[in-house]
């Protein structure tokens, strides 16, 4: 049985006014009722309905931030930043995850809006941002997170990309590496198009170095194995001798790709570089170099930029944020 207001008023002999007021506005209560409705409430074991509560206020204490995949320990890294900063401002955060799947992003979206949410950050699936443009226009501060608005109409943080594609490549070939592997998702994933780019200008400028671009449908363990299990399965004078995957998650598979069956040693054979630096990069058979972004800042930035839009919408504050990746070089390029 649902315990509802009027039962506590009832069994503290006050008014529904009165309970009300000592969820609310306890000031404007004595403290003996206040006593007398906590007590009723404990022995009742009633529960506040937030979310009517929120809907007469027309919002509530919550942000929403649908991520590309939550079980990629990047964007864990980043959930915690945005709860971090929430929770110092008396909020919460509600984690959607898109799967890298538009339907299912914009299910997330409809969702969050039906939830009155403070606002919304979010890593787009693809480049059209027209769906987060009529939230926006909704009234719904959008905040993209690890993605940048070329066109500035929406507030951002990410990492410049090119940059660390060019971080990544230029190592490979400054350790002799001429022939490399680009392992990435789908390139509609605009972090992905952009580390590709990067790759790219970084091996223009050697001469005799050559680029292959290996493209999977995922971002995941699995479809890096099976892209290493394809390289793996060439001749020794066909394979790269070098590759760079566009994330950690990636990198891992492949890494267990070339080391599976031990006809493949790493970086003898053949170097491997990802992106993101996730914690468990450190601890792979091989420890893995990798393109480090500040995850947590990430969040934890992406959530103060998303409150000051709330507070002052048209306030003279930044609204794009851009942090520079950081190359950790481990044992995987080393040899």
């Amino acid at each position: 049985m649902v315990v509802s207001v009027r039962d506590v008023a009832a069994a503290a002999s006050v008014s529904v006014g009165t309970v009300s007021n000592v969820l609310n506005r306890p000031e404007k209560v004595s403290p003996a009722t206040v006593e007398r409705v906590t007590q009723a409430i404990e022995e009742l074991g009633f529960v506040r309905n937030d979310a009517a509560r929120q809907l007469r206020a027309g919002r509530s204490r919550s942000v929403a931030l649908i991520v590309l995949d939550a079980g990629n320990p990047f964007f864990a890294e980043v959930a915690r930043g945005a709860e971090d900063r929430a929770a110092e401002s008396g909020m919460s955060v509600l984690l959607g995850n898109s799967d890298e799947r538009s339907d299912r992003e914009d299910a997330y979206l409809e969702l969050f809006r039906e939830q009155r949410v403070n606002g919304v950050l979010v890593t787009p699936v693809d480049r059209d941002l027209e769906r987060l443009a009529r939230l926006q226009s909704g009234g719904v501060p959008v905040v993209l997170v690890d993605h940048e608005d070329s066109e500035r109409a929406f507030g951002s943080v990410s990492v410049d990309d090119v940059e660390g594609g060019y971080l990544a490549v230029s190592h490979l070939l400054s350790t002799g590496r001429r022939r490399i592997a680009f392992i990435g998702g789908p390139r509609s994933l605009r972090q992905v198009a952009d580390r590709l780019e990067g790759a790219r200008r970084a091996v223009a400028e050697v001469p005799g170095a050559t680029l292959e671009v290996i493209e999977m449908s995922a971002l995941s363990v699995l479809q890096g194995r099976e892209a290493g299990e394809l390289l793996r399965g060439r001749a020794a004078a066909d394979r790269p001798d070098a590759v760079f995957a566009a994330n950690d998650l990636l990198a891992v598979g492949a890494l267990q790709a070339f080391t599976l069956m031990a006809d493949l040693q790493v970086p003898r054979d053949i170097a491997l570089i990802g992106y993101d630096d996730i914690d468990f990069a450190s601890a792979t058979v091989v420890p893995l170099s990798s393109i480090r972004q500040p995850a947590h800042l990430i969040g934890y930035t992406a959530v103060d930029l998303l409150l000051k839009d709330i507070e002052d919408p048209e306030g003279d504050h930044d609204r794009t944020v851009r942090f520079q990746p950081e190359l950790v070089v481990r044992e995987s390029t080393a040899g």
